[in-house]
Order: C-alpha cells, then sequence, then structure tokens
C-alpha cells in the first residue's frame, strides 16, 4: 500500500470537523478547497443558522501560498497561516 496523508479539519477544541486521505506525493495546499467543500453542516447549540465554512483557518507553513489566500479570502474565511522563511 503506498504511503498516504491524512488531512483534518478540527475546530478551536480539536473536534474533528472532516477529514481527507491523499496520496503521500500531493502537497497539502492541493487540499484545502476540497477539505472545505466537502465540509458538513455545523449544528451550533441554541439557535441560528447551520454553519457551511469556517470563521478562521489556521495553517502551518504548508499552506502559505497566494491561490490558498485567494480561495479563502473568495469564501470569506481570515486566513491564519504561518509564513513561510525567516
Amino acid at each position: 500500500m503506498p504511503p498516504s496523508l491524512y488531512h483534518l479539519l478540527v475546530d478551536a477544541h480539536g473536534l474533528p470537523l472532516n477529514v481527507l486521505i491523499s496520496g503521500a506525493n500531493r502537497h497539502d495546499s492541493m487540499l484545502v478547497e476540497p477539505i472545505l467543500d466537502s465540509m458538513p453542516a455545523i449544528k451550533r447549540g441554541g439557535r441560528g443558522q447551520t454553519r457551511r465554512r469556517p470563521v478562521k483557518l489556521h495553517g502551518d507553513e504548508g499552506y502559505d501560498n497566494p491561490r490558498v489566500r485567494r480561495s479563502l479570502r473568495r469564501r470569506g474565511i481570515t486566513a491564519r497561516l504561518a509564513r513561510i522563511g525567516p
């Protein structure tokens, strides 16, 4: 079996919201859009509408590229990504 990577989308408390599995030769940034698009609706306690996307997305430097930042901006998600380099 070839090596694989698990891509997790979790909430602020570490509760998994979505998971995707990809080949180890795929770059992390290629899975940002698919994992957000396939995220199930989140029903929070009390009244109000269910959420279909996070407000902010925190990620490591593997997600720091212009394509990911544009995609998050289009969706109205604030990018909190570690910068590449010093």
